[in-house]
């Protein structure tokens, strides 16, 4: 195989690794990655801000609060006003987010960030530089994207069937 069709069959492979696991989620949680994920980052931090849970996971506070919306509707996390500071409003799970959380499996980005933490620096900095180079070769190097592993809007619709933003 020629080196361009190795790059392309590696980046396939990556999307549909991402696929494969996202459906996995969907079907063993009933949650998306980025749901999961912010269900995590609310147990791990306790009563915690909207605007520290978007800089903890690395989403806008908009995403975040339209993903809690959905957990919320669920009955997986509440949204309670500080007793203190009545313009915070923290986040914090119920007991069905506690039990579901507790049985999720390791979204895809948590796994790879374990297996990429134990490279060496140089390694890690040579992938980075690489995958750089090609999201530019790809014209891509300008699009919004935030490092939550999922699928996005390929195959997500709300009960309206109205697209969702890619990360809800």
């Amino acid at each position: 195989m020629n080196p361009v069709d190795e790059v392309l069959v590696a980046l396939r492979r990556v999307i549909r690794a991402t696929d494969l696991h996202s459906k996995y989620l969907a079907k063993t949680t009933g949650l998306t990655a980025p749901q999961i994920l912010l269900l995590r980052a609310i147990r791990d931090k306790g009563r915690v801000t909207i605007g520290e849970l978007a800089n903890d996971i690395t989403l806008s506070q908009a995403t975040v609060t339209t993903i809690l919306d959905r957990l919320e509707a669920r009955g997986l996390a509440v949204r309670e006003r500080s007793t203190e500071d009545k313009r915070k409003v923290h986040a914090a799970l119920t007991d069905s987010g506690k039990a579901v959380i507790a049985q999720a499996p390791m979204p895809l980005q948590e796994q790879f960030t374990q297996q990429f933490s134990a490279l060496q620096e140089w390694e890690q900095m040579m992938i980075v530089s690489s995958l750089q180079r090609v999201a530019t070769m790809m014209d891509a190097q300008l699009i919004d994207a935030s490092p939550v592993l999922d699928i996005g809007q390929l195959d997500r619709r709300n009960t309206a069937g109205t697209d969702r933003h890619p990360l809800e």
